[in-house]
């Protein structure tokens, strides 16, 4: 009797179609955690009052710079040929890393796209043309939210986004399958430092120092020369002088605030 069931999407496929139905998933999470006033970094007023763009352009600009990711993606997969799974006399997949494998791969995935974003990131602030036609589009949120986060220019959203991913995923080793985990990850923690909300015991404001307080400082304007540092580490900003730290306190008005104690001097 011939076998009826519908076969799996390939890992493949999950690797690109996974990871922004999580982006869309989580952010909408957040954005109804937007509600709570006393966890929120600035006051709700002021995602319309400070911010340069509205919501529905964020949206739509997200969604077409996730599918040129997802058109990239494809290439990609074609060009290497999968890896995570090969196929057995039987039909069955085996599964081919370990997990200690697959730790490694996501450290070095980590590594690359710290590195790769930290000075691509850093450039854009010190090119005046750069800034000015491209990475500005980012700034325009004053105040980011959590679908704001893949919000950028088509340049710098293919240049530091999709080519920083591809790089992570040729240079680190890792199959399809393990990208599946590593960029939905990646995506939840850029959602997480862009989102504006201090929750208690958030694991990433807990466990990194790369956090939401940490970027939103950038994203004011006595911090746009300093915490250039993304997704995951501080690394960067530490060797090279541009790291600036900071508290979180009660505002006044209600809420919190992420206030900066500035450094000495920066590079």
């Amino acid at each position: 009797m011939e076998n009826s069931s519908c076969s799996l999407p390939s890992d493949e496929v999950l690797a690109i179609i996974v990871p922004i139905a999580v982006y869309w998933v989580y952010s909408g999470f957040h954005m109804m955690l937007g509600s709570l006033d006393r966890y929120r970094l600035h006051p709700r007023k002021d995602e319309d009052l400070k911010n340069l763009v509205s919501k529905r352009s964020v949206a739509v600009t997200v969604l077409s710079q996730q599918l040129l990711q997802a058109a990239v993606g494809i290439v990609l997969f074609k060009l290497t040929g999968g890896g995570d799974q090969k196929e057995a006399g039987d039909g069955a997949h085996v599964q081919t890393a370990s997990w200690v494998a697959v730790a490694g791969q996501f450290f070095v995935g980590m590594f690359v796209v710290d590195s790769w974003m930290y000075f691509w990131h850093r450039y854009m602030h010190l090119n005046r043309f750069l800034y000015k036609h491209v990475h500005s589009w980012h700034h325009r949120l004053v105040v980011p939210y959590s679908f704001g986060s893949q919000y950028n220019h088509p340049v710098e959203g293919f240049l530091m986004d999709t080519l920083g991913g591809a790089l992570a995923f040729l240079v680190s080793g890792m199959t399809p399958r393990t990208s599946i985990f590593f960029f939905s990850f990646s995506t939840v923690k850029g959602i997480n430092d862009h989102c504006g909300l201090w929750m208690p015991l958030n694991p990433f404001n807990v466990f990194f120092w790369n956090n939401t307080a940490y970027h939103d400082v950038h994203h004011q304007l006595y911090g746009s020369k300093y915490n250039f540092s993304q997704p995951f580490f501080i690394t960067w900003d530490k060797i090279l002088g541009t790291h600036m730290p900071f508290t979180v306190e009660k505002r006044e008005s209600g809420g919190l605030e992420a206030r900066p104690i500035k450094p000495k001097r920066a590079n």
